[in-house]
């Protein structure tokens, strides 16, 4: 075979390639699509009424963490039913108030549909990696040279935390619906906007450093973007949980929703945990593009766009992480900052890559 001919069948071997990561990619939003309808039948499912509610609280299972069945003292012929014991995971000083049942609400139907939406969440989450593996084939290289190429491996990484933590018993199924709502939208705008055909890196990026600093800055994103859901369900809870204590009513909706997602305490200290656990990584990530830059372009730090706005990130969640280790910072002032840090790392990815021109803009959209 004649160097011409070998070249034009790894040409086309690229491209059948490229062209099955694209099949995939949309086979994998069909699937998530699915998963997203059973989702949102689970919700559907778990919303019962109060009488059903309090029904299955009484007769729920202690071994499940739950409120356990009503117990009897017998004293002399008087028999007493006591008041359930709720688990609670409240802190200190806080609101004594359980974990609400998940998503399910306590019904067989619901956790059935959970369950459905789970296994497609597993299987999207499958074909989309094959995605991902074949768009990497197709270039020969990591498969994250450009932001489309960023957006679908990011997408994975995202679904593979949430996973992840479902397999070691996390509490987190509540969660499944917003992130895969998410993930349709990032895809929806990958292959829409964002999408850049198969091509081969600038020599900038022919580096060890990409699969280094990228790859830990994807996993960072995914895991902050898990804490940022998190918070903004916080919020929302404490408020639900603030007016009741208080003596208000919310409304039908509200109480429906909300009541099934876990204890504010529970969503705030999640939310705390997950991005502690992910900081020092994002540390190291921004360490690694600076030690890449010395490489590439003959210094570490030159307060390009990119690097300002990682740096900034890296403040404003060490604000958090701070503001959560002090007391009056505690709660929701504490989650403001969460909030504003993720949407620096958000515009330090999509502001930064889209409006603003740098030496970090050489891998087009």
């Amino acid at each position: 075979m004649t160097l011409a001919a070998a070249t034009d069948l790894a040409a086309a071997t690229n491209e059948h390639l490229a062209n099955l990561s694209n099949t995939l990619i949309y086979s994998a939003m069909a699937v998530y699509t699915l998963a997203f309808l059973a989702y949102i039948t689970e919700w559907i499912f778990g919303s019962r009424s109060k009488i059903g509610r309090t029904a299955a609280a009484l007769t729920s299972d202690p071994a499940e963490h739950k409120a356990p069945a009503v117990t009897v003292k017998k004293g002399g012929s008087t028999a007493v039913l006591e008041r359930p014991k709720v688990v609670v995971r409240a802190a200190a000083g806080q609101r004594d108030v359980p974990d609400g049942p998940g998503a399910h609400g306590g019904d067989e139907q619901g956790d059935l549909y959970g369950r459905i939406a789970v296994s497609l969440t597993v299987l999207a989450f499958l074909v989309e990696l094959a995605g991902v593996i074949a768009r990497a084939a197709s270039v020969e290289r990591a498969p994250w040279g450009n932001m489309y190429e960023f957006n679908i491996t990011f997408s994975t990484v995202a679904v593979g935390v949430y996973l992840t933590l479902l397999a070691l018993k996390k509490n987190v199924r509540w969660m499944g619906l917003f992130l895969i709502t998410s993930v349709l939208l990032d895809l929806g705008i990958a292959v829409t906007v964002l999408y850049t055909a198969s091509d081969q890196l600038v020599p900038a990026l022919h580096s060890y450093w990409l699969y280094i600093h990228v790859s830990t800055a994807i996993l960072c994103g995914a895991v902050f973007y898990v804490g940022a859901v998190t918070t903004i369900l916080y919020l929302f809870k404490d408020s639900y949980e603030s007016k009741l204590a208080s003596g208000g009513r919310p409304g039908k909706f509200a109480t429906s929703f909300l009541e099934r997602l876990p204890a504010s305490s529970s969503l705030d200290k999640f939310s705390y945990r997950v991005n502690a656990a992910v900081f020092p990584l994002w540390t190291f990530t921004i360490i690694a593009g600076a030690i890449w830059a010395g490489d590439a372009w003959g210094r570490y730090w030159g307060w390009d766009p990119k690097e300002t706005w990682a740096f900034i990130t890296w403040v404003a969640y060490a604000c958090y992480l701070h503001a959560r280790a002090t007391a009056g910072w505690k709660g929701r002032k504490a989650a403001y900052l969460a909030l504003i840090a993720f949407g620096c790392w958000l515009f330090n990815y999509y502001g930064v890559n889209i409006f603003v021109s740098g030496k970090h803009s050489y891998a087009g959209v």
